[in-house]
């Protein structure tokens, strides 16, 4: 394949694929080798926390993958260009935005601690949550026998914004909202609005409600005319990608029903989404195919009136995060890395630059285990090549489901 990736052209064409680190998620060495793995499986975007140590890993890691797929040979579908690097937002309290906290000394001394058990982000330790680890999705709360479990949220302050553009030079923002929050929408845009231009893409996500379609027709109302291309982030089952098919329909019945109303701008599946989404939607015929996509490589963004009822990419986050879980429990081990890649030191944004040494731990990197990295790429490729047919001689590894990785570790 000799043609220059662009993640706008994958979105036009419709195989358009975002990674989800997580709005709570903050562990900084997994978020680095996740953007690695992914971007050098030919990911298009990369969405993270709006936090300035998070933005930081992130950018090194889009340095590195640069790096490394340009002088290492690894079996990849795509040329190696740095996807566009997304922060998320919120208008007001929201799942995504929030982190699990418990005081351990009062857990029942004999308590089976099934909250560790059933966390898919290893979060929870003998002295209570890990904060950077924990991304919000609640599945510990109501295991708890003594349901001493909360969760602690926060809310996007109009005054980061200009930072986080000017200063730590995002991509692309996507706002989380919810029917029935216009005026907290309102405030939210009125602090992007100013900063607007400098955005490559703008992303709106939210889940299905009462009066849904009139809700979204409003907000995009309030933000029209824009300058750059809209995303309409379905989110069917938040936080629910790793748990089974079942969340795939949810992710696709809302979709469906935000593709029909026309609304301007693209749709793009969350909350869900797993190696089970792509198959589903090419089978519902809501996938462009490939004869399709090549034909319209030059056509403008859809409009309300003329587009056809196609989806225009899926997100993942917690599947993918879980994925590839084990490749990077490896990495804790010392003796799996080996013959460490050499990558040049990044250039650090001026936000960089103001954190202090310890909010960039040393910890061990993908790229230092070169055996590891290309297990990574491989998985990360099983569900990137779901939406990315290759025009070259590689053979497309096959999907791989979370229980075969079970499997295969037991």
């Amino acid at each position: 394949m000799t043609e220059q990736h662009n993640p706008l052209q994958s979105l036009r064409e419709g195989r358009w694929f975002k990674l989800i680190c997580g709005a709570s998620f903050q562990h900084l060495p997994a978020i680095r080798n996740l953007t690695l793995a992914y971007t050098l499986a030919g990911a298009d975007c990369i969405d993270v926390a709006a936090d300035p140590a998070v933005i930081v890993a992130t950018k090194e890691a889009l340095d590195a993958a640069i790096y490394v797929g340009e002088t290492h040979r690894l079996k990849r579908l795509l040329p190696i260009s740095s996807p566009l690097l997304m922060v998320s937002l919120n208008d007001s309290e929201d799942p995504h935005f929030r982190k699990a906290e418990f005081n351990a000394v009062d857990c029942p001394p004999d308590c089976a601690r099934p909250c560790e058990a059933i966390c898919p982000a290893n979060a929870i330790a003998l002295s209570g949550v890990i904060a950077d680890r924990c991304y919000g999705c609640g599945r510990c709360l109501p295991v708890c026998p003594v349901q001493q479990i909360s969760t602690r949220s926060y809310v996007a302050t109009p005054h980061a914004i200009a930072p986080l553009i000017l200063d730590a030079g995002v991509d692309a923002i996507e706002i989380h909202t919810q029917p029935g929050r216009l005026e907290d929408f309102r405030r939210l845009w009125a602090a992007i609005k100013p900063w607007v231009e400098r955005l490559k893409l703008l992303a709106i996500s939210c889940p299905d409600g009462k009066n849904l379609i009139q809700y979204l027709q409003a907000l995009y109302d309030t933000i029209a005319p824009l300058p750059c291309p809209l995303i309409w982030q379905t989110d069917g089952r938040p936080m629910s990608g790793d748990i089974g098919t079942g969340t795939t329909k949810a992710a696709i019945k809302l979709g469906q029903k935000v593709l029909e109303a026309r609304l301007p701008g693209y749709v793009q599946l969350a909350g869900g989404t797993n190696h089970y989404t792509v198959p589903k939607l090419r089978s519902l015929g809501l996938l462009k195919s490939h004869e399709l996509f090549t034909k319209e490589t030059h056509q403008s963004p859809p409009s309300a009136n003329s587009k056809p009822l196609y989806i225009a990419g899926v997100a993942y986050g917690s599947y993918a995060r879980v994925l590839l879980a084990p490749i990077l429990e490896q990495l804790e081990t010392p003796c799996a890395r080996k013959a460490p890649i050499s990558t040049p030191p990044c250039s650090l944004s001026t936000v960089v630059e103001q954190l202090p040494p310890t909010q960039l731990p040393q910890s061990a990197k993908l790229e230092d285990a070169p055996e590891l990295l290309q297990e990574a790429v491989n998985l990360a490729l099983s569900l990137v090549s779901q939406l990315k047919p290759s025009t070259n001689t590689m053979q497309i590894p096959p999907p791989i489901y979370l229980s075969q990785l079970s499997q295969h570790s037991s």
